[in-house]
């Protein structure tokens, strides 16, 4: 009996709620598509630098430190953190379950509150060097599902997230880098500011490399 706990307690910790429990009444859950979810990505701004000049143990708890916050502040909002790779934070809204509109603004708003939690915050064991992440947000189709028998994990595929992703790497500093189909999301509602940065180039890659122009703009 303890070892099934233990084992239930991994999977909650891997699987959304809603996917764990038709997982366990029928051993597989399908994929699904969702026509409309708002991903974010965010990591941390200088991060090979300061990997660098620490040790193992020191970036470790660097990271402990700030996915715990990260981790604390997002359960206010309806939204599931589908993994960390590294400094890399990766967030969804809008599934498993969808909820309507919505998925975009309280991406929004789980974004401005992660960077204010960060405001004066500095690098544990370098107190003189800034803690500043970078971060991106992009709305669109995807496909979900879980991947895997022994340590399954609830996995996001499609070019949304790849833009998500990029958002993120082409942002700026303690800024939120959305993209069009994002803010076209959230001007649904009217009240969220947004200062343009204009057409920037965001490489996307399918079967081949090529470069696409999206217009950008940060939330703020």
């Amino acid at each position: 009996m303890a070892e099934k706990q233990k084992s239930d307690l991994l999977l909650s910790r891997m699987l959304p709620l809603p996917v764990l429990r038709r997982l366990r009444a029928q051993r597989t859950v399908p994929a699904e598509s969702f026509d409309a979810v708002t991903i974010f990505f965010s990591d941390i701004v200088g991060f090979t630098t300061i990997s660098a000049n620490s040790t193992p143990m020191e970036v470790i708890n660097m990271l402990n430190m700030l996915y715990r916050l990260f981790d604390e502040k997002i359960q206010e909002y309806n939204v599931y953190k589908v993994e960390t790779i590294g400094d890399a934070y990766m967030v969804v809204s809008g599934l498993p379950q969808r909820n309507g509109n919505r998925h975009a603004s309280e991406i929004a708003d789980m974004s401005l509150s992660l960077l204010s939690s960060l405001e004066g915050a500095s690098v544990p064991h370098f107190p003189k060097e800034p803690l500043r992440i970078r971060a991106g947000v992009n709305t669109g189709p995807c496909v979900a599902g879980v991947v895997g028998t022994t340590m399954p994990r609830y996995t996001l595929f499609g070019d949304t997230i790849n833009t998500a992703s990029r958002m993120e790497s082409t942002g700026e500093a303690m800024k939120i880098h959305i993209s069009e189909t994002t803010k076209k999301a959230l001007d649904e509602f009217g009240n969220y500011e947004v200062e343009s940065r204009g057409f920037i180039e965001i490489p996307v890659m399918y079967n081949i490399s090529l470069t696409s122009y999206l217009p950008a703009t940060l939330l703020t």
